[in-house]
């Protein structure tokens, strides 16, 4: 027996219409060749499915019957291919994405652990750079796309904001300044700070942040990563100013978190190359990460 798909679907739209013309009209064949396909149908099947007057069409017993057990088989074939075309089109392939390093170390285990529920198909690499290396990567298609800090503009790239995110200040749980609620930047006159470098995309911003509130402070010293810094400030050197995506703290450490006010933001940005389309898998991920919350202070 050769039935066809084909076949199979014109029989089924004959049925639902009731006429030959208009399930050739519905599937975009002529009412000729919708015939012959049930023609054909009926002969390897070796059985009479359809009964045809002038003025109407009728099923037979036979055809009923088939139409009930076709109908399932037709809805769970197309159930099937939709999910490999999902698979093979859209939801399988590796994604690498780039991302400064306090944005990487909050917000993208989520995004990794989202990933692998949602797009089991989907390999997700993730490169953790100081922002410069980031923007390096993105531009020569090393990673799909990046996460940085903005504000950003490039001609060769789009961004798009993706949250706002804040500062606080680090302290140790006895400094004079952590049984406070809340810090203004002027409470930082006179302390000692320990600070992310040049490379962190926060630290032009705190400066100047500092420099418009008047603060008179001391940098003691300037870090590469946040996990160095707690270790600094636990120690005694001094507080420091992060944003809020670098917490949270160490467990068991003797620190403290305090907001800065002013509330004073920065932008975390998704960038890609403005002349080159994101993969479907890439895509996929891209828009996986705009459903984080928009305010990094609302991050569980």
């Amino acid at each position: 027996m050769n039935v066809t798909l084909r076949q199979l679907r014109v029989f089924i739209e004959v049925a639902r219409l009731q006429s030959f013309s208009r399930a050739g009209d519905e599937i975009g064949l002529t009412q000729s060749a919708v015939s012959r396909c049930v023609r054909e149908l009926e002969g390897e099947i070796g059985l009479k499915l359809i009964d045809r007057t002038t003025r109407e069409v009728q099923l037979t017993d036979v055809g009923g019957n088939l139409v009930s057990s076709v109908s399932r088989l037709l809805s769970d074939l197309d159930d099937a291919l939709r999910e490999i075309r999902e698979i093979g089109e859209q939801r399988r392939g590796r994604v690498v994405v780039a991302a400064s390093p306090t944005v990487a170390c909050r917000l993208m285990p989520r995004v990794v652990a989202s990933c692998g529920q949602q797009f089991p198909y989907v390999t997700l690499g993730l490169r953790d750079d100081v922002q410069s290396d980031v923007v390096r990567k993105v531009k020569s298609g090393e990673v799909d796309f990046g996460v940085i800090i903005g504000p950003f503009s490039d001609d060769d790239l789009l961004s798009e904001t993706l949250m706002t995110d804040s500062f606080c200040i680090v302290s140790r749980d006895d400094h004079r300044l952590a049984a406070r609620k809340q810090v203004t930047w002027k409470d930082l006159d006179g302390e000692q700070l320990v600070m992310l470098d040049y490379a962190s995309g926060s630290r032009p911003l705190i400066d100047a942040v500092m420099q418009a509130q008047g603060v008179n402070a001391t940098v003691v010293q300037e870090l590469g990563h946040s996990a160095t810094v707690f270790g600094l400030v636990e120690a005694g050197v001094g507080i420091s100013v992060l944003p809020w995506l670098a917490l949270p703290l160490p467990a068991g450490a003797s620190l403290v978190a305090r907001p800065l006010v002013p509330r004073a933001e920065r932008r975390v940005e998704l960038v890609r190359r403005r002349d080159r389309s994101l993969s479907p898998a890439a895509e996929a991920v891209w828009n996986l990460i705009r459903q984080l919350p928009g305010r990094a202070e609302e991050l569980n």
